[in-house]
Formats: structure tokens, sequence, C-alpha cells
């Protein structure tokens, strides 16, 4: 038998013959061998490949992403900024709001919404559509303005008292019992203010303007000769410009909309197609908002083309769903004056407005286009104006043509901006 050391002793070249497990002889196969070493190879080039990829996949691409989604949320957090769209419906219904969060409500609105929009509501993207339209009051219209124009011409007062207003406003009843109110002012451009934006709103088209004319105090004209006693009690002087506007009884306070209520208020077709949504109200109450709602559209942009410094802080009335728009002698002249100071206000719901008449949405780009707003306020001026009110009463200044027509382009640069980002096209 064999010592230890000679049991490892290693033969002078390599055994032609190995053992299987089973301690019996197999012969040395090449391709067996061949076949091995592919394997390893194999096995190991796979396994660098995963080591170096893993690295790369979760530590390197997670930054990549931010990146892009740093600069796509970038963009699109200045347009939220400027239009907001995020739903406004959502502050009167909370419920449905929590279920869809700012950024992904509007990314999935897409088709399906779309889909689901009614054109009868919202057309073209930006602009009311045919059920609203068709369901807003008539209004005071040119024919109406051309009736009140002739009857003041030939109106008989006999009674005059306080009230349409403050300071030295009057309400007189004439013959026939039809009423109307007296703007009267000391300061003339309030009386012009009023006047002119009476005129800008016939030019809009805008219905919502009670008729008014303007007159001058003169005891000797039949309108005024039996409110002497009245006149003086009011402490008016005699040739001064007033502007009277037919009396309308029945008025009830209008409340500005919850949509234009938040901080970040606003209005585009994703709000309006999530009223419609809302479980609580029928139809017809969806459309009465919007009915309410497109002629705030109309009342935010002339109160921004006026400057009008008071209307929805104290005087936006309401007559069978008809908004009235009275108390405008602070527009296009004192409105104008104190633009560095309330600007902002305007400014805020005019950039955060995307639904618009399309008959207003048109009459601007026609003003805007052919520049003639001027012309066109003195000619109506010209026109409906005796010699009488002339000789008192200037008419517009240059100075607010040329703010007016700033504020026209304006109105201009946000439609086509909505239409840019709203529009169905």
């Amino acid at each position: 038998m064999g010592t230890y050391a000679s049991f490892n002793n290693k033969p002078d070249r390599p055994s032609p013959v190995q053992w299987d497990s089973d301690l019996r002889p197999i012969r040395s196969n090449p391709v067996y061998k061949n076949l091995c070493l592919l394997s390893a190879v194999f096995a190991f080039s796979v396994g660098l490949t995963i080591g170096i990829l893993i690295p790369v996949v979760y530590l390197r691409t997670p930054n990549a992403r931010n990146e892009t989604s740093s600069t796509d949320l970038g963009n699109a957090s200045a347009a939220i900024r400027t239009i907001f769209l995020n739903n406004s419906y959502g502050y009167k219904n909370e419920t449905r709001i929590n279920m869809y969060p700012t950024v992904s409500f509007v990314e999935h609105l897409g088709a399906a919404q779309e889909k689901a929009s009614d054109a009868s509501l919202v057309d073209g993207g930006i602009y009311w559509g045919r059920k609203v339209e068709e369901s807003l009051p008539e209004g005071y219209r040119d024919k109406k303005h051309d009736i009140w124009e002739d009857y003041v011409k030939k109106a008989v007062a006999v009674k005059m008292e306080s009230g349409c207003g403050r300071m030295q406003n009057r309400l007189v009843t004439f013959q026939d019992g039809l009423k109307g109110c007296v703007r009267y002012r000391q300061n003339t451009d309030q009386i012009q203010g009023e006047l002119f934006s009476f005129y800008l709103a016939k030019i809009l088209k805008l219905p919502n303007l009670a008729p008014s004319a303007v007159s001058v105090v003169d005891l000797k004209q039949p309108l005024w000769q039996n409110l002497r006693n009245e006149i003086a009690s009011a402490q008016w002087n005699s040739n001064r410009p007033i502007v009277l506007t037919q009396f309308i009884s029945n008025l009830n306070t209008a409340n500005i909309p919850a949509v234009f209520k938040p901080v970040e208020r606003h209005l585009n077709k994703f709000d309006v197609m999530n009223m419609t949504k809302n479980e609580v109200l029928d139809e017809n109450d969806v459309v009465k908002n919007f009915v309410e709602l497109a002629q705030w559209s109309d009342l935010i942009i002339f109160d921004y083309l006026t400057a009008n410094l008071d209307r929805i802080v104290n005087n936006l009335y309401n007559y069978h769903d008809l908004l009235v728009f009275l108390d405008n002698e602070s527009g296009l002249l004192h409105g104008y004056r104190l633009l560095k100071k309330y600007e902002i206000y305007h400014s805020i719901l005019l950039e955060n407005l995307c639904m618009f008449r399309r008959r207003t949405a048109d009459i601007i780009r026609r003003l805007k286009t052919k520049g003639n707003i001027g012309r066109l306020l003195r000619d109506i001026f010209e026109r409906q104006n005796g010699d009488t009110v002339k000789d008192i009463l200037p008419t517009i200044p240059d100075k607010s043509v040329k703010i007016l027509n700033e504020r026209i382009e304006k109105v201009y640069d946000q439609i086509s901006k909505c239409e840019s980002i709203f529009s169905n096209t």
C-alpha cells in the first residue's frame, strides 16, 4: 500500500482517462469542452450587461425623467397661471373636483370629454353654443333705443323725486305715467362717460344697457317746465347736460357667479363641461346658468374697455334673467385717469376669461383691424344730438380714444390666446 505522500504525487503528464461519479472511466470530448466554454462566456456577458444596466436604469433615468418633467411642467404651469385650466366649478362641487387633480384632469379630458360635450353649449372651444345663444333674453336693442330717444324729445315731465341712485340723480314721471332716471353731475366728464359708454355698448351690440338719451336742463323746454321747484330743490343748474335713462322696475340685485369668486377666477370650456355634470341641477337650470355667464362674459369685456370702477361692487342688476348694466359714468374718461390704481382688477377678470359670445368677439376683431372706434362714437354723437347738446357737451377726447383702442387690442389678444389654447381645431 502506498504512503500519503505517494498518494498526492502528480503524474508526469495528464491522464487520458477521466472518471465519472460512479468511478467509471469516460473518454474526453472536444465538442463538450467548446460548449462549456461558450456557455460560460454567454453567462458572463449577460451578467455584465445586467450589472451595467441596473444602475443606469434606476439611478440615471429618474434624473432624466425629472428634467423632462420639469420642462413640461414649467410650460404647463405658465399656461395654468395665465388661463387657469383647473376646474373652478369644483368650488361649488368639491366632491367632484377632488376626484380630478388639476393637471391630470385637464390632461385626461381630451377626446372622451370633447365627445361628451354638446356643441350647442360650446362652439369652437371658446364660444357659447347655439342652445345658450337662443336662450339669451332679447334685452334692449336698436329699435327700443330709437323709440326712447324719440320719446324723450317729446316727453313732458310732471313729477321729480329722489331716486335712481346717489347724489343728485332723480326719478322723473311723465304725463303718460312712464318714468325715467335722470343722471345729473357737476362734472361734465361723468356725463360724457355715461353717454359714450352707452354708445360703445350699441357698437358692441350689447343688449344689456337700458335706453338712454342726453338732454339739457332748460326750464323753457316742455320736458322741464313743470319741475321748477323740484329742480331748485335738487340744486340743479340750468344749461347742464343730463342723461335720461328709461326706468326699469322690479330689478333684483345680481350676484357675482361662483365661477368668478375664487382667487383663481376663470371661465373656459372645461369649466362649462364640468358644470353640465352637476347632478343637482337639471338641464334647464344648467342652461340658465350659462345664459347668465354668457352675459357676464360680455360684461367683463365691456367693463375692461371702459374701465368702469363701480359695476361689480355696486351696480349690477337682474331683470327677468337679463343683466342690466347700469351706472357707467366712470367709463372712458374718469376711469382712464385711474388706470394705474385699478387696472389690475379688470385685467384679472379679462385674462382668465376664455368663453365669449361669437358676435362680441367678431366685433372686437373688426374694431381692432379697422381702428375706427373713435369715428364710430363721434358719428353717433353727431347724428343723435342737436346743436343745443353739442354746444355744452364735448365729444369723446382723443386721449380716451387712444386708450380705448389699446384696450380693444388687449381684448383681441385675449380672444386670440384663448383660441390657440382651447380651440377644437
